[in-house]
């Protein structure tokens, strides 16, 4: 893996803490997506009590409670980005979180929250980067779907990873031809299905 790779970005499912000791084991952090009910606590930056344990928590996080959260900008209208350092009691750790909150046509309000392990990346790269995931997954759907990237019956390692290769190779083949025959003022946009097709 380069060196250069900082993160690995996954899906919501992936928010275990096994999956995250795993990662940081390959010096990586984690970005991923939580559910609204996820269990994080605020962590508590008042004073501290002279006797006693010191107190390292505030309460649950309430993600329709924006109090507490740092209003970071408007994603686009109608869509606002927050963000606060909170303690994830599933990875054991401190967490960034990215919060997208929409209000919807009837009022309810609707969020989206990103978590990362690196708390010092800013709530924007975290969505950056979690949205570029999704590019990924075109290629994965395309090439099941049209280079026969997953129809090899093979199980010799080797062979599979030909197959793979030459799949995925097929595929961006089709779309560097395609882009050098995109001549309109329009933006460029490939459909592996209309390229098969002609």
């Amino acid at each position: 893996m380069p060196g250069s790779v900082g993160y690995l970005v996954a899906g919501g499912y992936y928010y275990r803490a096994k999956f995250w000791d795993a990662v940081r084991d390959s010096n990586l952090n984690l970005i991923t997506k939580l559910r609204v009910d996820a269990n994080l606590n605020y962590i508590y930056t008042g004073e501290r009590n002279k006797r006693g344990a010191p107190r390292k928590y505030e309460g649950k996080v309430d993600c329709n409670n924006l109090k507490y959260l740092t209003f970071i900008k408007e994603v686009r209208p109608g869509v606002k980005l927050y963000s606060l350092v909170l303690w994830s009691c599933c990875l054991k750790c401190k967490i960034r979180l990215a919060c997208l909150i929409e209000v919807q046509p009837d009022g309810k309000i609707k969020n989206i929250l990103l978590l990362n392990t690196d708390i010092t990346l800013p709530a924007e790269e975290i969505l950056e980067y979690y949205q570029a995931r999704f590019q990924i997954e075109f290629i994965f759907r395309d090439a099941k779907q049209f280079t026969g990237l997953s129809d090899c019956q093979s199980r010799s390692s080797q062979r599979l990873g030909f197959h793979f290769n030459a799949s995925l190779i097929a595929l961006n083949l089709a779309k560097y031809e395609a882009y050098n025959r995109h001549s309109s003022p329009e933006p460029f946009v490939f459909s592996m299905a209309s390229y098969k097709r002609r």
